[in-house]
C-alpha cells in the first residue's frame, strides 16, 4: 500500500516537472514566450545605451568630418568664388588641372620626402633615446620632460622662433661664426638646396619627443622576466634589444609610423608660419596643404581649393588603408573575432 502511494506521488511529481519544463522551454526546447520577451527587452536596452553613449560622438564626427568632405567634393566640381550658390559647373576640370600641374607634383614630392625623412630620422633616434631613458639613470625624469617639451609647444611659437634664429643674420649663423665655423653660415630658409632639409630638422626636433614617450610606454609593457631570463642564458645587452625588445616594441613602432605618415602628408602649419604663403614655393618647402591654400583661398578660387582638399583626403585615405592592410594586419588580427567564433 505504501509502495503504491509512493509510486503515484513520484509519477505525479515527474509529470508536474515535465509539464513545467514544457511550459518553460517548449516541447522542442525552444525559449518560452517570457524568456523571448526578456531577451528582446535586453537587446532593446543595449541598443538604447549604445545610441545614447555613441550618439553625440557620431554626430560630431558626421558634422565635422563627413559633411565637410562631402561639401568639398561638391564644390570641387564648380568654379566658385567662395560666396553665394555655385553655378559655374566645370565637372572634372579642377581635378584635371591638379594632376597636370607640375607645381602640384612638386609639392607631392615634398610631402613624400618629409614622410620618408621623418621615418628615417625620427624613428632610430627616438628608439635609442627611449632605450637610454628606460634605464635607471640620474635625472631621467628631467630629461624626459625636456625631450617632450618641444612637442607641446605651439606650432606658432616654434615656427616664429626658428624663423628668427635661422635668418641670414640670425642666432644660428652668429653661433657658427663665434665658434669658428663661419664657413658653414648659410641662408637656411631661402636656399632651395637646403631649405627642405631645414624643414625636416625642425619637424624632427619638434615631434621626436612624442615618439620617445610613445616608445617608453611600449617598453614599460614588456615583462622584466624576459630580460632576466635572457641575461641568465648569457645574452648580451644588444642581443636582448635585438631579439626581445625590438620585436615586442614592433606594434608601438608601427602605430607611431602610421601617425607620422599621415601627419607628414597633411603638413601645413610650420611651413606656412616659417616660409609664408609665397616664399615656400620658391624655397622648395611647399606642401600639398600650402598649395591648396595658395591656389584656393588666396587666389579666390575656392572650387579649385576644395578639389585639392579632396585629393589630399583621398591620398591620405588610400595610404591609411594600404598601411592597415599590409602593416597593421598582424596587430589587428588578434583583436578581431570571426562571426563563427562568437
Amino acid at each position: 500500500m505504501t509502495t503504491s502511494v509512493t509510486s503515484r506521488s513520484t509519477d505525479q511529481s515527474g509529470a508536474a516537472r515535465s509539464g513545467t519544463g514544457r511550459r518553460a522551454g517548449g516541447a522542442d526546447g525552444s525559449p518560452s514566450a517570457p524568456a523571448r520577451r526578456a531577451r528582446k527587452g535586453n537587446d532593446v536596452r543595449t541598443r538604447v545605451e549604445i545610441a545614447v553613449l555613441a550618439g553625440p560622438a557620431t554626430l560630431m564626427f558626421v558634422g565635422f568630418v563627413i559633411l565637410p568632405v562631402v561639401l568639398a567634393a561638391y564644390y570641387g566640381f564648380y568654379k566658385w568664388q567662395g560666396y553665394g550658390t555655385p553655378t559655374d559647373f566645370v565637372g572634372l576640370q579642377n581635378y584635371t588641372i591638379i594632376f597636370t600641374d607640375p607645381d602640384f607634383r612638386g609639392v607631392l614630392w615634398h610631402n613624400l620626402f618629409i614622410v620618408v625623412g621623418s621615418l628615417v630620422v625620427q624613428g632610430p633616434i627616438a628608439i635609442i633615446l627611449a632605450l637610454l631613458l628606460n634605464q635607471r639613470i640620474r635625472g631621467r625624469g628631467l630629461i624626459r620632460v625636456l625631450i617632450f617639451v618641444p612637442y607641446v609647444i605651439s606650432e606658432v611659437i616654434v615656427g616664429t622662433g626658428w624663423s628668427l634664429m635661422l635668418q641670414s643674420s640670425g642666432a644660428v649663423n652668429d653661433l657658427l661664426q663665434a665658434v669658428g665655423l663661419g664657413a658653414l653660415r648659410n641662408d637656411w630658409l631661402s636656399n632651395p638646396d637646403i631649405a627642405i632639409w631645414t624643414l625636416l630638422a625642425i619637424i624632427s626636433w619638434k615631434y621626436i619627443g612624442f615618439a620617445v614617450i610613445l616608445f617608453l610606454a611600449g617598453l614599460q609593457s614588456i615583462p622584466e622576466e624576459l630580460f632576466e631570463a635572457a641575461q641568465l642564458d648569457g645574452a648580451s645587452y644588444w642581443q636582448i634589444q635585438r631579439r626581445i625588445t625590438l620585436p615586442l616594441l614592433g606594434p608601438t613602432i608601427r602605430i607611431w609610423a602610421f601617425l607620422s605618415i599621415i601627419g607628414s602628408l597633411q603638413l601645413f602649419d610650420l611651413v606656412y608660419i616659417i616660409w609664408g604663403q609665397y616664399i615656400a614655393a620658391t624655397a622648395g618647402t611647399s606642401t600639398m596643404a600650402t598649395y591648396m591654400v595658395a591656389n584656393g583661398r588666396l587666389s579666390g578660387n575656392y572650387g579649385y581649393g576644395n578639389a585639392v582638399a579632396v585629393v589630399i583626403f583621398l591620398i591620405s585615405l588610400v595610404v591609411a588603408l594600404v598601411y592597415q592592410r599590409f602593416v597593421l594586419r598582424r596587430d589587428t588580427a588578434g583583436a578581431l573575432t570571426e562571426k563563427g567564433d562568437r
